[in-house]
């Protein structure tokens, strides 16, 4: 049987978890709504690789877009099925979440960290730091998540 205090935690686990999913679509949708994004993205891939010509850089762009596109989409769905889960209450939710938090920590830190051959950081880190954001509620919700069950 569940306290009242039990399912108190457990409707704010899952408003962080949407809060996540939130923070999650807006990361990932960010570059492709504010053009000047694109363009700090192509200036920072122009800083690293001066030689590049227009062509190249826009190429690079696109391709950084996909990878942040596919990103979020894979948080996307992890967020789902993290909210299903809790929502089902399946016993395997606090593991699903942490194993989730731990690999969007890694993509978050790569992205961070990551150095391509021009010896800067690939990602221009205002990217970097939005794969952090949704980071925070996740982190959240598995405290939550945890105190709770």
């Amino acid at each position: 049987m569940t306290t009242p205090k039990q399912r108190s935690r457990t409707r704010t686990a899952l408003a962080t978890m949407y809060i996540g999913a939130g923070l999650t679509s807006i990361a990932a949708l960010f570059p492709f709504v504010d053009r000047a994004t694109t363009t700090v993205l192509a200036d920072h891939i122009k800083a690293g690789y001066p030689a590049y010509a227009p062509g190249a850089i826009d190429t690079a762009v696109t391709a950084y877009l996909v990878i942040l596109s596919v990103v979020g989409a894979l948080g996307l769905l992890g967020w789902t099925g993290t909210i299903w889960a809790a929502r089902a209450g399946k016993r395997w939710t606090s593991p699903l979440a942490i194993g989730l938090l731990g690999i969007a920590l890694c993509v978050a830190i790569a992205a961070l960290t990551v150095q391509d051959t021009s010896g800067d950081v690939g990602l221009a880190p205002l990217l970097g730091w939005l794969l952090v954001l949704p980071c925070v509620p996740g982190l959240a919700a598995v405290v939550l998540w945890r105190r709770a069950g």
